[in-house]
């Protein structure tokens, strides 16, 4: 807090809201900060990632997830469990490196044979990554939420005549639906919060854009950029750095703080 209270008594917080450019290698010219450390480009850009990865996310993890819950047998679920349980604990570079080595080539070369400009480091190939590290995790809570359902409405509907695929629809879907959305929201949070492989795969650029053949960075990947370099403790770029985490922090706590409500009423 001290040092974002720093940051703020140098750069009105409007210009920090609202300023379309982040450069934070700034310095002190005449007694004025000269430099830009606008959020809006970072913002936008873990938006970007954040809708990116959500898209091959959600989709393909709610369909395993009521897969795994309601068509598998135990030894199948056992299995599948347990192999999500380990993807999820593979260290976050792993697919930072798989973006770099494999993804973005194959990008880049659909980008040319379409006749379309995308960069080395681009935010499709970073939001693309992301997916494929979240789908594992956003799996596994949608499954758990999906079998939280009591099984006697399973049993009811299908008592009634319903086919499995009309219960889960009509049925365990929108009795699950709170947790789900509280599955998402954390699983957003989850997306903000990854620094590595944005960092790897979308580079460190700020660009006010939603091209996602663009390189873009995000909030966290500048927290990360700022911290490690050689700036002085007490400069106001290491202070816009805890000015950003003050930023992270307030929208995570948002979205978590929705999830739970969510949980609560249902």
């Amino acid at each position: 807090m001290y040092k974002s209270k720093l940051f703020f008594s140098k750069v009105p917080l409007s210009e920090f809201l609202f300023g379309t450019i982040w450069n934070p290698d700034s310095e002190i010219i005449d007694n004025k900060l000269a430099g830009s450390f606008g959020i809006l480009p970072l913002l936008s850009g873990t938006l970007l990632i954040v809708i990116l990865s959500m898209t091959i996310a959600l989709p393909l993890g709610l369909l395993s997830a009521i897969y795994i819950s309601e068509y598998a047998s135990k030894r199948i679920r056992y299995t599948f469990n347990t192999a999500l349980e380990i993807l999820c604990g593979i260290p976050t570079v792993v697919y930072g490196y798989f973006a770099v080595v494999f993804l973005s080539p194959f990008i880049r070369t659909i980008a040319k044979f379409c006749n379309l400009n995308a960069h080395s480091e681009n935010a499709l190939v970073a939001g693309l990554s992301v997916g494929i590290m979240l789908l594992p995790f956003i799996t596994l809570l949608l499954e758990n939420a999906i079998r939280s359902v009591p099984k006697i409405l399973r049993y009811g509907s299908m008592a009634l005549g319903a086919t499995r695929a009309e219960t889960i629809w009509h049925i365990i879907i929108p009795y699950a639906l709170p947790s789900i959305i509280s599955s998402i929201m954390l699983s957003i949070s989850r997306v903000i919060g990854e620094t590595m492989i944005v960092l790897m795969a979308a580079g460190i650029t700020a660009h006010l854009t939603f091209n996602p053949l663009n390189s873009i960075t995000t909030v966290t990947v500048q927290i990360a950029t700022i911290l490690t370099g050689d700036q002085h403790f007490n400069s106001v770029q290491t202070s816009s750095a805890y000015a950003l985490a003050l930023t992270l922090f307030i929208i995570t706590w948002v979205l978590n703080s929705i999830a739970i409500y969510i949980t609560k009423k249902a």
